[in-house]
């Protein structure tokens, strides 16, 4: 019987078997996990390599019956294969040694998936790089490339400032943004420039991957591109774009399932339109009582309407430990009855893009993690940015000077004082009440629009995915 082209794809791409490595924090390992999805909707399986209680969760996830928009990503689940590292560490171990164990496992893992396949494709965090790179000498039939989950905008400026890259199109830019652009060693420490020569001298690295896209960031992808000789380089981001994330950001708001409708969302259900500011800094950034405490009182004298999510920073000493431990925050005593009704603390997980994608949300004062400004940005909100640390500040930059779509709530010159109520108080005013932020908004709103026609069949971002999809199965 003869075999339609069709057919012949498939078979072709079944000689092709991908290796997800991510770093094994939810932040990242989420990014990834999107990506795995699209890969095995090509009908190529997927080995998802990571610490059991991790793989656990995203086991969950697909089970929970999350659904996609098109048929063949829905078939494509069924090729991702989950292979659990187990890990044990003891109480005196460090992170290194714990992560350097994990890197022998992953390649160990890697080595046997590469018997069983024509050519395996190792996707790794590029936080990796220095645990498995020195394990990978067992094997000939495979191929790695590098996940960046941070803008090309902050990969070429560590990078430039490291390798001492000329370009005077980058300086004169720094010296139009007007204030003090921040160096490797007051985001990402002294042990970044480090990595990063590290990273350029690793003789496995196939190509690179980064989750932005041209509409966003494409001069600075091209740059990217040229520092790095040319090293094949994609970005077909942003990932929460990817149909899994969209679809279910808006699936609890459209279906009407009030079972499954978190108390953020019926909260916003009976607000006006843009009146709500959302404050969130992610899962990995504590907040000093003091700053808390300046941040409640800047809230309060905004006098707009807000959602607060207080988590304390994950503790945990290893990465297998999955318990999150949060130390209670003590708020100003009586803050949550005088902002009662128009305020909601939240001191547990809340659905970030849900939030983010109600129409009551109109602003979102955040640390400008890459994962944020992306979910930000991709569902038209205004940002107010109040960066912490590593990439952050270089997102404040774009957001505030680059893109115009937000404001910037201190300095990052001045990061080491506590942020008083006052700038905190300034920065809700303008970007909820004033012609300044609506101007934000507008054209936050033109940049989403432009990135869903990016990622939609067709568009730049969709066809660079699938010139990936192809180079991978092709070389």
């Amino acid at each position: 019987m003869a075999t339609n082209s069709s057919d012949k794809r498939l078979v072709h791409l079944n000689e092709v078997t991908v290796a997800m490595v991510p770093w094994p924090e939810h932040g990242h390992l989420n990014l990834l996990f999107y990506l795995a999805r699209i890969i095995a909707s090509h009908n190529i399986p997927v080995h998802f390599l990571c610490l059991a209680a991790r793989n656990q969760d995203l086991r969950k996830r697909l089970q929970g019956g999350l659904q996609l928009q098109t048929s063949i990503e829905n078939l494509g689940d069924s090729n991702i294969h989950f292979n659990d590292l187990l890990v044990p560490s003891s109480p005196t171990e460090t992170k290194d040694v714990f992560l350097e164990r994990l890197g022998e496992f992953i390649s160990r893992t890697c080595h046997e998936l590469s018997t069983n396949t024509k050519r395996l494709v190792i996707i790794h965090d590029c936080l990796m790089i220095s645990y498995i790179g020195d394990h990978l000498h067992l094997m000939s039939n495979f191929k790695c490339y590098a996940f960046h989950p941070t803008s090309a905008f902050t990969r070429y400026s560590s990078l430039r400032q490291t390798i001492h890259i000329v370009d005077e199109d980058h300086d004169e830019m720094i010296q139009q943004l007007g204030e003090e652009f921040p160096t490797v060693e007051s985001t990402f420490g002294p042990n970044m420039a480090e990595h990063v020569e590290k990273e350029l001298k690793w003789k496995h690295n196939s190509g690179d991957i980064i989750n932005s896209c041209r509409e966003l960031e494409g001069k600075f992808i091209d740059s990217l591109a040229k520092a790095k000789d040319n090293t094949p380089l994609w970005a077909f981001g942003p990932f929460n774009m990817l149909p899994e994330s969209l679809d279910h950001s808006l699936s609890n708001s459209s279906s009407g399932n009030k079972k499954t409708s978190h108390k953020c969302l019926e909260f916003l259900d009976k607000q006006d339109v843009n009146s709500v500011i959302f404050v969130s800094f992610g899962t990995t950034t504590t907040l000093s009582q003091k700053q808390v405490k300046e941040l409640a009182l800047g809230l309060e004298q905004s006098n707009h309407k807000f959602i607060w999510v207080i988590r304390e920073a994950d503790k945990r000493v290893d990465m297998e430990n999955t318990e999150e431990r949060h130390e209670k925050i003590v708020l100003p005593e009586g803050f949550e009855e005088r902002v009662e009704g128009r305020g909601m603390v939240v001191r547990s997980w809340a659905p970030q893009l849900e939030i983010l994608g109600h129409p009551s949300t109109g602003g979102f004062l955040s640390h400008c993690g890459w994962n944020s400004s992306m979910e930000s940005i991709s569902m038209g909100v205004p940002m107010a940015a109040m960066p912490m640390t590593v990439d952050q500040p270089y997102h404040t930059l774009l957001v505030t000077n680059v893109w115009k779509i937000g404001v910037s709530v201190w300095s990052w010159a001045r990061r080491k004082e506590i942020v008083p109520a006052s700038a905190i108080e300034k920065a809700v005013k303008t970007l909820m009440g004033t012609p300044e932020g609506e101007e934000m908004r507008q054209r936050v709103v033109e940049l989403r629009d432009n990135i869903k026609n990016s990622v939609s069949h067709g568009g730049l971002a969709h066809k660079e995915m699938e010139s990936f999809i192809s180079y991978i199965t092709k070389n």
